[in-house]
């Protein structure tokens, strides 16, 4: 199927064969001009070759991306493929900055960078209208434990530019992430990029879950770990799972999805999502963590109820939508599969032509959060 200009072009192929993938999503995409590529792939795919495969059909074309836990299409909810968001040059301007080390992120320096990126973004778009609107969209290393810095110093730096993204995954394998930029993939690393166009946009945030009656005190962690070894004066796990659990229910991915510790931060509740229990009782969340946070177990609300009110308010926001870009946790994904709403949640996706991928965590305005659904909105 050709892609009008008039409208953002999404591809997807479940082909193992990267060049064999890109071709396909090449095809479905069409000729017309693209101002740029977001592509989300499974972590399955031979990097390099895939990198190669994406040049061959990129030229001259802004390109970035990451590895997913799992992509959005048109049929919702899939896996073991790469997809392909393709903006039409006649109504979008993409650019793009890749931080190639984070291990030696300086906010210093990135704040001029981005400074500097999005001024080029404003300057290089005017070709599109008299009025444009800006986003930035930042994808960032799923397993760098660095997602709170570097979020915090771009949305600081670009003003009033939103901020909008997720963490890159590796299905559940928690081995090796990577960004794509530049044409290649990268470890320890995130892109960020400032989309442009006369369009209407929004940003959004919603989680499925609100705050139960069981309450838990971090007493003992190691923050730069992202590891809580006491809760409430006990071996964590032991302790999440009492207060969580009911009588035969083990710790594990499902559980987790299912009772997402959460904490009150300005005013709202955000879920502290947990990435694995240890060998020696502790636990392993998906973000920050230390002493004296308070912790509550989350319970869940009607997801597809909550979501139908979130889709309607986003046609609220930017009239009849085009695609909506998005970013959900995997976790959301587990807890879907765990409830058996899975093929209710993807028919819902791709009525209201959502496409994206599921990731490790995500990226809000300057927040880092775990278990939403995230994303950008765009309209026709």
């Amino acid at each position: 199927m050709t892609i009008l200009a008039s409208e953002i072009g999404f591809a997807s192929s479940h082909s193992h064969d990267p060049a064999m993938a890109m071709a396909e999503v090449a095809r479905q995409l069409g000729d017309a001009p693209l101002a740029g590529m977001l592509l989300f792939c499974s972590h399955r795919f031979d990097r390099d070759a895939l990198a190669r495969a994406v040049n061959r059909h990129s030229e001259h074309i802004v390109a970035i991306g990451c590895t997913s836990s799992g992509e959005l299409t048109e049929a919702g909810y899939d896996e073991d493929s790469l997809s392909v968001i393709g903006f039409p040059a006649d109504a979008f301007h993409l650019t793009s900055h890749i931080f190639d080390d984070i291990d030696a992120f300086d906010p210093v320096t990135a704040r001029e960078e981005i400074r500097a990126l999005a001024a080029i973004a404003d300057r290089d778009s005017r070709h599109l209208g008299g009025k444009v609107n800006h986003v930035a969209l930042f994808l960032v290393d799923g397993l760098s434990h660095r997602e709170e810095l570097l979020t915090m110093t771009m949305q600081d730096a670009l003003g009033d530019i939103p901020l909008i993204g997720g963490s890159s995954g590796d299905g559940l394998a928690f081995r090796e992430t990577a960004i794509f930029e530049g044409g290649r993939f990268h470890k320890r690393a995130a892109v960020i990029a400032i989309l442009s166009t006369p369009r209407p946009i929004h940003v959004f945030k919603a989680q499925h879950y609100r705050p139960g009656a069981a309450k838990m005190v971090v007493t003992g962690a190691i923050p730069h770990d992202r590891i809580v070894t006491e809760i409430n004066a006990e071996p964590a796990a032991q302790e999440y799972l009492r207060l969580a659990g009911h009588a035969g229910e083990e710790l594990g991915l499902a559980f987790y999805a299912a009772h997402p510790p959460m904490v009150r931060a300005g005013g709202d509740y955000h879920v502290r999502s947990i990435q694995s229990a240890n060998a020696d009782g502790s636990l392993t969340f998906y973000c920050a963590i230390d002493e004296g946070i308070v912790l509550t177990v989350g319970e869940p609300i009607d997801r597809i109820a909550g979501m139908e009110s979130m889709f309607a308010d986003i046609g609220a926001h930017v009239g009849q939508v085009d695609r909506i870009i998005a970013f959900d946790c995997v976790l959301n994904r587990i807890d879907a599969e765990q409830r058996q709403i899975g093929r209710a949640v993807s028919e819902l996706y791709g009525r209201h032509r959502v496409i994206g991928f599921n990731t490790y965590g995500e990226q809000y305005h300057a927040l880092h959060v775990n278990q939403t659904f995230s994303g950008l909105a765009i309209g026709r």
